[in-house]
């Protein structure tokens, strides 16, 4: 606060005679030609040398026309008070010097504004008395002169070109900025691991006016302004343009303070220079309100992007990248991490091409994504070297495709139709997804063979045979038969006759050999005979016998009514092969298959039972009433039932599995 004393004795006002007056008596002990200062708090009076004042904190000095005294916020000597709504801190001081028979009095009283300052997120606005009492000695007489504002020193005369406001009424005046308006500095800072932003201004306001007691006083009030921090997440756009094959991501908006040193690609860290080597692109860009963001371009093809095949022929594209910046004047350093994906359908699903000659069909497909994004499966079997080395299939790859054999009797094949002149086969394999197993595509090659000769082992135990005349002279092939003689051939020519029958029928026997069940059975020709004296002898007919024989791993043995699906395009169980054999051979007696049924009944009456394939629900200790049929009718066969059990599939070494008997 600044007084300055003019050569006229100004007269005294009645309102502070009392005051005045009642400071008198200190004054009779004033120091001879020294100024002293007198403060006036809720706790009392306290005179004191300009020495000890300055030694609290405050500085006094004085001119030939001006005194002026500084005084701290919060002494012990000020007090704070309330004035149209903003927090006031008052010093109420007198200055005192004596000379001879001169003694000066001067009102050194200041009094100053130590809030009023509010914020939004856009704005700031500050707050001041328009009428501060203990600066004015007839508020009656009160009468404004100018209000004036300035930014560093500087008077603004238009207020309102710089987006500033400054308003007034009967008892506030008002200053309104927006954050980040010319005149002040945006800074960037960290906070808590978060970037954001700091604005600061230093503003003032200066207030003339007068009244009948202090004629002219000037109010200036010097106020520096700093926001609180203000979080501003920074943005990752992602400006990627699929047609391109290239990653464009915007990563902003910054103050001009802030500066990229490193960035990290995948899990690889790179300084900018290594960025730009490795074909990395990065550069600024800057927009209209003075921010500026990162731009960084990079190719779908790099390999530190990730790439994962998604949906039926698209790919994911993902971009991990971690920003390492530099922040504010005090440089800190500031993380940022970000994914960006792009899915694009850039992915050929092959296309396969199949074609036959007499003996194989062949299936030709690219092997383009083969193995890396799908596989090729037979029914659900991966189809890998190994099984096609075991179903006697010849694979050859070159550059571009794969090309697979397949024999006409290998595994796997599927016979949609099967007569003794013709064999239509099907064979069906099912791309897949590497990871999900989804099934994308079905390729299938359908061909018709004439085959002369041919046995066929399918999974429900149906037999298919064509057998072949070649005996010299020719037999009627009508008149062939299986070893029950009512089991005939289903067609017939001259050439040629085919037999379909079940492992349970027409005499097949079985027997065990290793790991495998080989079910036998023989095809044969009646001789006709001609009539003679005694015991028919004569015949003109030659020998005809062939061995049928099909063989069946042991664990997958086959159980009646456990597969429904139609023989006639169901792909073979097991292996065949037929034998000529002479009627003179001698026989290995085999152990005979037989023709078991069994069935779940409702009740102990067995009276009504379950459907076949019928799901059965039994709580635990709940009786199955079991029923176990032999429907052989040699009388030398018996059955006796030793193990059985329950389990989810036909396979004997399926688990888990309940007993119902053990050992009989």
């Amino acid at each position: 606060l600044q007084v300055s004393v003019k050569t006229d004795v100004p007269a005294v006002s009645n309102d502070y005679t009392v005051a005045w007056m009642s400071a008198l008596p200190e004054t009779q002990n004033i120091a001879y030609q020294q100024w002293q200062l007198m403060f006036v708090s809720p706790s009392g009076r306290k005179r004191i040398t300009v020495s000890d004042a300055v030694k609290l904190g405050y500085s006094f000095n004085n001119t030939l026309s001006r005194v002026y005294l500084r005084a701290p916020y919060h002494s012990n000597e000020s007090d704070v008070s309330v004035v149209s709504g903003v927090n006031m801190n008052m010093v109420t001081s007198t200055s005192m010097y004596r000379q001879r028979w001169l003694l000066l009095l001067i009102d050194t009283t200041v009094s100053c504004p130590v809030d009023g300052i509010s914020f939004t997120s856009t704005m700031i606005t500050w707050t001041v008395p328009r009428v501060i009492p203990t600066l004015v000695v007839q508020e009656s007489t009160f009468l404004s002169k100018s209000i004036i504002m300035g930014v560093d020193d500087q008077v603004i005369v238009n207020p309102e070109e710089m987006n500033y406001s400054l308003e007034h009424n009967e008892t506030q005046i008002r200053i309104t900025i927006p954050i980040g308006a010319e005149g002040g500095k945006l800074e960037s800072s960290i906070s808590g691991g978060v970037y954001g932003a700091i604005y600061s201004i230093d503003l003032f306001l200066e207030h003339t006016w007068t009244d009948a007691g202090w004629q002219t006083t000037k109010y200036t009030v010097i106020k520096s302004i700093t926001t609180p921090f203000m979080p501003q997440i920074p943005t990752v756009i992602n400006n990627t343009v699929p047609e391109e094959r290239l990653f464009n991501v915007v990563f902003g908006h910054f103050l001009p303070d802030v500066s990229l040193v490193a960035i990290t690609i995948g899990n690889v860290p790179f300084t900018l220079r290594e960025a730009q080597h490795h074909g990395f692109r990065i550069y600024e860009t800057t927009f209209s309100n003075g921010t500026k963001a990162f731009i960084l371009e990079v190719s779908f093809d790099d390999p530190y992007i990730l790439k994962e095949y998604v949906n039926r022929n698209e790919t994911k594209y993902t971009l991990l990248v971690n920003y390492t910046l530099s922040v504010g004047p005090e440089t800190t350093l500031y993380y940022h991490s970000a994914e960006v994906e792009c899915v694009i359908d850039d992915i050929e699903i092959p296309e396969a091409v199949g074609d036959c000659d007499e003996e194989n069909l062949y299936l030709t497909l690219p092997i383009f994504g083969l193995h890396q994004y799908w596989d090729l499966y037979l029914a659900n079997k991966l189809l890998n070297r190994h099984l096609a080395l075991t179903n006697g299939y010849l694979a050859a790859t070159n550059s571009t495709h794969l090309i697979l054999q397949i024999p006409l009797f290998a595994g796997g094949v599927i016979y949609e139709e099967v007569s003794f002149q013709k064999i239509k086969a099907r064979f069906d394999v099912v791309l897949r997804k590497v990871r999900t197993m989804e099934t994308l595509q079905m390729f299938s090659i359908s061909c018709s063979f004439n085959s002369s000769a041919f046995i066929i082992c399918h999974p429900n135990g149906t037999i298919m045979v064509s057998a072949q005349m070649k005996t010299v002279p020719a037999i009627d092939m009508s008149k062939t038969k299986l070893r029950d003689s009512s089991c005939k051939p289903k067609e017939y020519d001259k050439a040629h006759a085919f037999f379909k029958f079940h492992v349970t029928t027409c005499g097949t026997s079985a027997r065990f050999e290793g790991d495998h069940i080989i079910y036998e059975n023989e095809i044969s020709y009646e001789k006709e005979t001609l009539p003679g004296q005694s015991v028919p002898t004569i015949t003109r007919d030659p020998d005809y016998r062939v061995t049928v024989l099909c063989y069946y791993q042991a664990k997958e043995t086959l159980v009646l009514s456990a597969f429904s699906s139609d023989p006639a395009t169901s792909p073979p169980f097991g292996s065949g092969t037929m034998v000529p054999r002479s009627n003179t051979a001698s026989y290995r007696r085999a152990r005979r298959a037989l023709n078991v049924d069994s069935r779940v009944s409702k009740d102990e009456s067995f009276m009504e039972f379950y459907e076949p394939g019928m799901a059965i629900l039994k709580r635990p200790m709940e009786p199955v009433f079991l029923e176990v049929e032999l429907k052989d009718e040699s009388p030398s066969v018996e059955l006796y039932l030793k193990n059985c059990w329950v389990a989810r599939s036909p396979d004997f070494d399926s688990t888990p599995r309940w007993n119902i008997t053990v050992d009989g």
